[in-house]
């Protein structure tokens, strides 16, 4: 299994770490440490140092709650760093939603376009499928970040959840996107409910069934605070970890992760396991 990106083929047989460098002020769980060219890429190299195979680089939250970003200061915030971060040797994703900043990500080699709104903004499907290579990951989200926990889903979310990313994943590959270009992340937290999230991870064999490889988000996600009453986004690291071990156990591929050091080393151990 593997996914190719614009520069990069990515051995999926081996779970990947993708370390978070949010360049905001207002992420939930570090906005304002990474603010800034010098301190993002300081961080990069930290998570790099500590064992995360890939990165992904955000300069918009999208916690719940939070304003839309203009485009002109994401770019601003964002492109200065992935200039340089495309440079570190490993495969660099891009979090946005917007066509305009995807678009000068990839003409400067990043790798990957990771969506929260899975390609549904103007014309970022298009943008997508003119590309010879360059991974995506499609993400389910509902409703938006501004009212995605003010109305969240109701009932089962499975079948929505599976149903969403199968068509987004359909509209790609039915303009030429090869189908080992794309993973798929169910979304954990955007618009859905305690019980629903963890609904994700125990039928997430539900998620697999639709033929792509997963990624997941579990880091430090208000879910965890609920479970553990760990109400600080930093309180909640081995909660997070625990939820990456799960994910990674029942056939999730990439780890999106703020822990990299922790979420190794309990990689480590989870592949000694399966050695033994």
């Amino acid at each position: 299994m593997r996914w190719i990106t614009s520069r990069f083929d990515i051995d999926l047989g081996q779970p990947q770490v993708m370390g978070i460098v949010n360049v905001t002020p207002d992420s939930f769980s570090d906005g304002g440490r990474y603010l800034g060219t010098r301190a993002a890429l300081r961080h990069a190299e930290q998570l790099l140092a500590q064992g995360a195979h890939l990165l992904d680089i955000g300069g918009e939250s999208t916690r719940p709650g939070s304003v839309a970003l203009p485009l002109e200061q994401e770019m601003a915030r964002v492109l200065p760093v992935l200039r340089e971060a495309v440079k570190l040797g490993v495969p660099i994703s891009v979090d946005t939603y917007k066509p305009e900043l995807m678009r000068a990500a990839l003409d400067l080699g990043v790798d990957i376009v990771n969506d929260i709104w899975a390609l549904r903004q103007g014309d970022a499907l298009a943008l997508l499928a003119l590309q010879p290579r360059c991974g995506v990951c499609l993400m389910h989200m509902h409703r938006d970040p501004q009212t995605m926990q003010v109305a969240p889903m109701a009932g089962d979310v499975l079948p929505s959840v599976c149903d969403f990313l199968r068509q987004r994943a359909a509209a790609l590959l039915a303009l030429g996107v090869a189908r080992e270009r794309v993973v798929l992340d169910p979304g954990i937290g955007f618009g859905k409910t305690l019980a629903q999230n963890f609904s994700l991870l125990a039928r997430q064999h539900e998620l697999l069934a639709l033929g792509y490889p997963l990624l997941v988000g579990w880091s430090r996600k208000s879910s965890l605070g609920q479970v553990c009453a760990r109400e600080q986004p930093g309180e909640r690291v081995a909660a997070s970890v625990a939820a990456a071990v799960l994910a990674l156990e029942r056939g999730a591929r990439v780890l999106r992760v703020h822990d990299v050091r922790e979420t190794v080393d309990a990689l480590l151990v989870w592949q000694a396991s399966r050695c033994a």
